[in-house]
C-alpha cells in the first residue's frame, strides 16, 4: 500500500536557530524524524512512499540522494577501504516519489496534489512525518478494510501533562484528573484513505477540517481507531530534544524495527509521559 508523508511545512515551532531544514528532517538519534516515520510503515512492508515537499524541500532530497546505509547498519569494511559489504540494509527496497505541493500549502492541497498517485489505489495511507508511535497497523488496515468508511485516523488520548480541576460551589475543589484520563481522544495523524476522500476535498482546504471535520464525520465516514499505547509527536524543539535523549538512553518504543530498542526497559525516574507533550492540532502537520 503506497504511503503519502506530508513533510513540507514550515514547522515554526520546531526553530531553534541552528537550522532552516523542515521540521521531518529534525535529527532523533543517527536520522531525521522523516526517516524513523518510514521505517515503521517499511517494517510493515510498505515501502512506496510519496513525499509532499514544500519548505526544505530540498533538505529532503539532498538526504535521501547522499543516503549512507552505514550510519545505521553493520558492515565490513576491505578491499583498502575500497568495498563495503553491508549485514543489512534500510531503503533498498524502497521506492520514494519526491512531489513538489507548494511552500504554503494546508495539507489537504498538498494531499491534491498528488492524487495522480495514488487515486487508482483501493486504499493508501497518509501521515504527519513527525509523529511516532508504534501503533499495530496491520490491525488498523484490517478494521478499516473491514468498514464502508473514507477515512480512518488514529485516535490518542490527550497529550498535555496537566491536569483538569473541578470546582464545587464553595471554591473547594473535589477532583484533579490528569489530562489522559479524560474520556476524549485526539487525531493522532496515521490516517487510512480510500480515493474518495478526493471528493470531499476542494482546492487550498484542509484534510481534517474541511474533508473530515466538515463533510465525512457528518455522514459517519470517519473511522477512529483508538489507541492508548505509545505515541508521541515533535511539535516542538522541546519534544524533539526529549525524543532524542530517549533515543540515546535506548530507549525507543517506536523503533519496532530494532527489536533491542523498542523492546528497551524505561529508564528509572525517567517518565514517559515526559516524552509525550502537547499533540499537535489537527490539520497542521506538514
Amino acid at each position: 500500500m503506497k504511503v503519502v508523508l506530508f513533510c513540507g511545512g514550515l514547522g515554526m515551532r520546531m526553530r531553534d536557530g541552528a537550522s532552516s531544514a523542515p521540521k521531518p528532517m529534525a535529527m532523533v538519534g543517527e536520522r531525521p524524524l522523516l526517516w524513523h516515520v518510514m521505517r515503521y510503515y517499511a517494517h510493515y512492508g510498505h515501502t512506496e512512499f510519496v513525499l509532499c515537499l514544500g519548505y526544505g524541500a530540498s533538505a529532503v532530497k539532498d538526504f535521501f540522494l547522499s543516503y549512507d546505509e552505514t550510519r545505521s547498519n553493520d558492515f565490513v569494511l576491505e578491499n583498502g577501504a575500497r568495498e563495503v559489504k553491508l549485514f543489512s540494509t534500510d531503503i533498498s527496497e524502497w521506492r520514494i516519489t519526491f512531489v513538489d505541493t507548494g511552500l504554503n500549502s494546508p495539507i489537504g492541497e498538498r494531499l491534491r496534489r498528488v492524487k495522480r498517485f495514488v487515486q487508482d489505489e483501493p486504499m493508501f495511507m497518509a501521515n504527519y512525518a513527525d509523529v511516532l508511535t508504534n501503533a499495530p497497523l496491520p490491525d488498523i488496515i484490517r478494521r478499516f478494510e473491514q468498514s464502508d468508511a473514507v477515512a480512518s485516523l488514529l485516535a490518542v488520548p490527550p497529550q498535555s501533562s496537566h491536569h483538569v480541576v473541578d470546582i464545587g460551589d464553595n471554591g473547594v475543589i473535589t477532583q484533579v484528573t490528569p489530562m489522559r484520563d479524560l474520556r476524549q481522544w485526539e487525531n493522532g495523524g496515521y490516517f487510512v484513505l480510500r480515493p474518495q476522500i478526493f471528493d470531499y476535498l476542494n482546492e487550498g482546504e484542509d484534510l481534517v477540517e474541511d474533508a473530515l471535520m466538515r463533510r465525512l464525520v457528518p455522514t459517519g465516514g470517519v473511522l477512529a481507531y483508538p489507541y492508548k499505547g505509545y505515541w508521541s509527536p515533535a511539535d516542538t524543539v522541546k519534544e524533539r530534544a526529549q525524543l532524542d535523549e530517549m533515543y540515546h538512553r535506548g530507549y525507543c518504543p517506536w523503533m519496532i524495527w530494532d527489536a533491542d530498542r523498542s523492546a528497551g526497559v524505561e529508564p528509572l525516574g525517567y517518565a514517559l509521559s515526559d516524552a509525550k507533550s502537547a499533540a499537535p492540532v489537527p490539520g497542521t502537520g506538514g
